[in-house]
């Protein structure tokens, strides 16, 4: 079952302190982590720890446990293989950083790492949080240069589902160590995810509750005779691509962040496309399009539309995953 995509939705805020729950906008959102809001109902701001926090869609589909197994899931990679089957945490590694774990660590105890990392849980979210974790991880993780995967995830209909779902278990770096959240005879663990698509329910789950994936790489390609691609490549091909001399002396010069005027346009036509984003997804979004020298305007163009239309035209994502090959887990 497909969910209605909305990476626009307003959000349902609830306070620790006075109980007030109330709905507002992605803007009310951004300007209230400013400190420029404030509850409703008491006034608290958000510095407070008993201010008001996202809270789960009272509408959302899969508060149902009995729907779970019937919903499509959805995960950003950059490992195309994902999830793997017979995963191993060092496979990662290059070989001088896995010889280093061998001489710090006895082979017990480096057996004992790698179960612990294979006892992680895997999270699967909606299509809107898979997104948003993709422009996250570009953003905050350094991950602009590598290739990400779309996946979208069909559940065992047979998985048991956690009757009650948690405020998000992560931990600072996002793991979650499944036996937490799942006791006996469980398979899934529902939880309010805060960060990605925030309010909305994201699923914590070992490689055996997934019965299929499909996958596609991202962003899909873009038409180069779109108008968009071939106005913005020609007005970036006419910028010069030659850094100025600063102006500035001695070691003030030296300090000075100096771009092309054709990295500068780039800046310019990647923030007017993010302003056409919702507000949490700008961040993101300016950096995982952002021109950087040497880039190939043609390329960068294509490339940067199509991250927008992740966004903008979910549906042209969703059609490409429904010709996409199914590849079973087991």
């Amino acid at each position: 079952m497909e969910r209605p995509i909305d990476f626009s939705r307003d959000r349902d805020m609830l306070c620790a302190s006075c109980g007030h729950r109330f709905r507002v906008s992605l803007g009310w959102i951004d300007s209230w982590e400013q400190g420029k809001e404030v509850c409703p109902g008491c006034s608290l701001t958000c510095e407070h720890e008993d201010a008001p926090k996202v809270a789960v869609d009272p509408d959302d589909v899969a508060l149902d446990r009995d729907l779970v197994s019937s919903l499509f899931w959805y995960h950003s990679s950059t490992h195309q293989d994902w999830p793997r089957v017979d995963f191993d945490p060092a496979a990662d590694l290059d070989s001088a950083t896995r010889e280093r774990q061998r001489k710090m660590l006895s082979e017990r105890r480096l057996s004992s790492w790698a179960a612990r990392q294979r006892a992680k849980a895997l999270h699967v979210g909606s299509y809107e949080a898979a997104i948003h974790n993709m422009l996250r991880r570009v953003a905050d993780q350094g991950d602009r240069h590598n290739q990400f995967h779309l996946f979208r995830v069909r559940l065992k209909p047979s998985v048991i589902v956690r009757e009650d779902w948690l405020i998000d278990p992560t931990n600072f770096v996002g793991d979650v160590e499944l036996d937490d959240v799942r006791p006996p005879g469980i398979d899934v663990a529902r939880y309010l995810n805060r960060h990605e698509d925030p309010g909305s329910l994201s699923l914590a789950l070992g490689r055996d509750s997934i019965e299929s994936v499909q996958q596609i790489t991202v962003p899909l390609p873009e038409e180069g005779t779109d108008s968009w691609i071939k106005e913005v490549t020609q007005e970036l091909k006419s910028a010069s691509p030659v850094v100025p001399d600063s102006t500035k002396p001695g070691i003030w010069a030296k300090l000075e962040r100096r771009v092309s005027p054709r990295a500068e346009l780039g800046h310019k036509i990647g923030a007017s496309l993010a302003a056409h984003l919702p507000i949490n997804l700008r961040y993101g979004f300016g950096r995982a399009a952002a021109f950087e020298e040497g880039d190939d305007p043609a390329q960068w163009a294509r490339r940067t539309l199509g991250l927008a239309h992740l966004v903008l035209d979910p549906q042209r994502a969703l059609a490409a995953l429904n010709e996409a090959l199914i590849r079973r887990l087991q």
